[in-house]
């Protein structure tokens, strides 16, 4: 009796530890993936259905879980812009305009399937609690619930590759169960800090047929800014941050 008893108590348990070891991956996922804070250079780009390709340069900065800046450096007609995301708000920054405008997460300053949230990712246990995770033969899946309504996407399904505890594909669902997009990382690269991360992210839509968007990632650096970076009045002075 006392071992049934012992069973059952290991059974009433199980979902509780379950729960916690999802978002324990979870946040390892998040740091894998990236430094809590850093400074990056990324080029972004658009193909088309027929082939033809748009790209961008951006140099981007990151704060803790929720503060991101990116400024664009090529084309040259988009050279200067800037966008900032705190926790749930973003702005774009153009030159010559009087202030800057507010976006949102599902609209895209440049096109593609790529929206705001993806260029301006936050990391993903900041925007989601870890439902639950699943034992494969080479990795896990992770299911993630948004914490707000506010997030992107409602429902993130992540396969997680079990050596390097980073993300393979994440399908991304809207509230209906709807899928939206399916982001694939890949083309594993050490940045310099001994830690071997995805260096590609592509993505594509059943919604836009034919269609797929590219992030390549050319440096990924930890570094410490401070708060005043990531406000509406410095989104005109992020090139002064280049090269510091």
């Amino acid at each position: 009796m006392k071992h049934i008893a012992v069973a059952l108590l290991l059974l009433t348990l199980a979902p509780l530890v379950h729960a916690v070891d999802a978002a324990d991956l979870l946040r390892q996922v998040d740091r894998n993936l990236q430094p809590e804070s850093y400074e990056m250079y990324r080029k972004l780009i658009n193909i088309e259905p027929d082939g033809r390709r748009k790209e961008f340069v951006l140099y981007s900065v990151k704060k803790g879980g929720d503060k991101v800046l990116a400024l664009f450096l090529d084309p040259p007609s988009e050279k200067g812009r800037s966008t900032l995301r705190l926790g749930d708000n973003m702005w774009l920054y153009i030159p010559n305009v009087g202030k800057p405008l507010r976006i949102t997460s599902l609209q895209s300053v440049i096109g593609g399937v790529f929206n705001n949230a993806d260029i301006l990712r936050v990391d993903y246990a900041t925007e989601y609690d870890a439902e639950s995770v699943d034992e494969t033969a080479d990795g896990y899946v992770l299911r993630l619930k948004a914490k707000n309504t506010t997030v992107a996407y409602d429902r993130l399904v992540m396969q997680v590759d079990k050596k390097h505890h980073v993300p393979v594909t994440i399908e991304a669902y809207a509230a209906s169960g709807l899928l939206i997009k399916t982001l694939r990382y890949s083309q594993m690269k050490d940045f310099g800090d001994g830690r071997l991360r995805p260096s590609v992210l592509e993505t594509d839509s059943p919604l836009y047929q034919g269609y797929k968007s590219v992030m390549i990632y050319a440096s990924i650096k930890a570094r410490d800014l401070p708060d005043e970076v990531f406000s509406l009045n410095y989104m005109g002075r992020v090139d002064d941050l280049r090269g510091k």
